[in-house]
Parts: C-alpha cells; sequence; structure tokens
C-alpha cells in the first residue's frame, strides 16, 4: 500500500518542481508596454530579466506539457524573500482521478496531498512529507532534481532568453487585461551558459541555476517567448523543448508581485512523514 503511495507522491513531487521553477515577476498595473523606440529586442529582454532579481513573492497561473507526467494546470503563490513558501494546486489532465495534487512549500518542507484518495492509502492521513534539508535522492526515485531545485529563485528561469543570438520583437498584445510587447527567440544551454561570460559572479551563479533542470531533463535548446509590460516586467513566459521524455511546452501567466504570501503546513494528524515511511519499508 505504501510502495503505492510513494510512486504516486514522488510524481507529483517531481512535476511541482519543474513547475514551481518557472516563476518570472510580473506588474500588476496597466500601463501601456512603450519600451524606448531605440531598444533593441536583445536589451528589452535583458532589463525585464534584470529586474526579476529583487522580487519578494509572485502569484502565477501555468498551463502546458512536461516530460512523462503529460498535460497539466496549475495555480499557484509563492513567497521567495525573506524565506521560501509555496502553496500550489494542479492537475495532471491525463493521469485521470489521482492527477490532483495540493503542493505546499513552508519551513524547508514539502506537504503533498489533501485529497481523499491519498486518504484511502495512507490510513486516513491526506498529506504526505518530504522533509528537503534531510531527504536523499534515493527517496525521490533518484531524482536529482528533487531535493536540488526546490529551493532555489524561481526568477532565474526567465533569464535563459537573455543567451538566445535571434531575438525579435513579434508584436503587441494584451494580456490579462494588459498591454505588453511580445519577444521571440531561441537559445541553446551552451549558448546561454557563455552569455554569462561578462556577468558578475553572483549573477552568473543565480542564473546558471537555472540550467540545471533542462539539464536533467536532455533539452538542450529552448524556443522561448516573453510577454513584456509596459514597467518591463514579465507578465506572461512560454518555453518549449524537445526532453528525453517528451515535449515540454510551458505558458507562465502572472497575476500578482510583492503580495503578501503565507503558507501553512497541514495539521500534524492529517500528515504522514516519508522518513516514517520508508522505516516501516525498510524494517
Amino acid at each position: 500500500m505504501h510502495r503505492s503511495v510513494r510512486h504516486r507522491a514522488t510524481g507529483a513531487a517531481l512535476t511541482a518542481l519543474v513547475l514551481g521553477a518557472g516563476a518570472v515577476g510580473c506588474s500588476d498595473g496597466d500601463a501601456a508596454s512603450e519600451q524606448s523606440p531605440n531598444m533593441t529586442p536583445a536589451a528589452a529582454v535583458a532589463k525585464a530579466a534584470k529586474k526579476t532579481e529583487d522580487f519578494t513573492s509572485v502569484s502565477y497561473r501555468m498551463t502546458g506539457r512536461v516530460p512523462e507526467e503529460g498535460r497539466i494546470k496549475a495555480e499557484a503563490q509563492m513567497r521567495i524573500k525573506p524565506d521560501i513558501a509555496m502553496s500550489m494546486k494542479m492537475t495532471a489532465l491525463d493521469q485521470g482521478a489521482d492527477g490532483s495534487a495540493e503542493i505546499r512549500l513552508v519551513d524547508k518542507a514539502m506537504y503533498i496531498g489533501g485529497n481523499a484518495a491519498s486518504a484511502k492509502e495512507m490510513d486516513g492521513k491526506s498529506w504526505i512529507k518530504f522533509d528537503m534539508s534531510t531527504l536523499g535522492d534515493d527517496a525521490l526515485g533518484g531524482a536529482a532534481l528533487g531535493a536540488g531545485a526546490v529551493d532555489k529563485n524561481p526568477a532565474q528561469e526567465s533569464t535563459l532568453l537573455t543567451g538566445s543570438k535571434n531575438v525579435k520583437k513579434v508584436g503587441t498584445e494584451k494580456v490579462e487585461g494588459v498591454e505588453t510587447t511580445r519577444y521571440k527567440g531561441t537559445v541553446t544551454l551552451d549558448e546561454f551558459r557563455k552569455s554569462l561570460k561578462s556577468e558578475s559572479k553572483a549573477t552568473r551563479e543565480k542564473r546558471e541555476e537555472a540550467l540545471e533542470q533542462y539539464e536533467e531533463m536532455g533539452v538542450d535548446t529552448l524556443t522561448m517567448d516573453l510577454w513584456i509590460d509596459g514597467e518591463d516586467h514579465t507578465k506572461q513566459f512560454r518555453m518549449q523543448g524537445d526532453a528525453d521524455k517528451g515535449k515540454l511546452d510551458m505558458t507562465i501567466t502572472f497575476l500578482d508581485l510583492n503580495k503578501p504570501v503565507t503558507v501553512e503546513a497541514p495539521p500534524a494528524k492529517d500528515v504522514m512523514d516519508l522518513a516514517e515511511m520508508m522505516g516501516d519499508l525498510d524494517s
């Protein structure tokens, strides 16, 4: 029984981490996107990427397809500073009744579950807990993405397009009622890494973190779109690529920026700790 729960929770965890790594800054204003006519597409993208470094929280919606898990949709809110916390409700549309889950990250622990299906297989408990401070890769099915990526600043994903050599302006579009300018380009991970040579050490290290999950998935080239608003914030973001185990095609739309985000752990009586579960399996 517990082995089945472990398998399902692991899949949900990895999907959540892929999703959670896509957040970048957004504006809640209605200003039109009017970058300087002298600003090149590459400069506009670089300016938006720079602005993602200082935000404290973001709420966002995402839809698309991730390798292995298939089609997904989710809504989330995430606090970046002063500490990391996240709450996400997601559905894997190709997995039927078992495809819905809620994920909470708080106090260096990730909780997955919150539904009746989970409770049936966990002695009435509806949440499973992953202690990210002590959990090894083996407990997540050997996926290094698991314990390593969840606590990293998700804003760095938006910087990938700065490594493209063919960024172009597509046009202007409204996203969630906000006027934006859309930019598009293709970038290889090698090109992005080479583009970091002129950056400061701190910026380079942060942006290199964005490469890790794509390397793990076997993606070496990304086609990317950014919709940038009049305050030079990314309002919407799409990334597409071919991974070892399927297509990656995610669209992330940003709803709020720098608004208070509070995430609470589920009640202890409703939680099954993965460490305890693993101990039971080994005994």
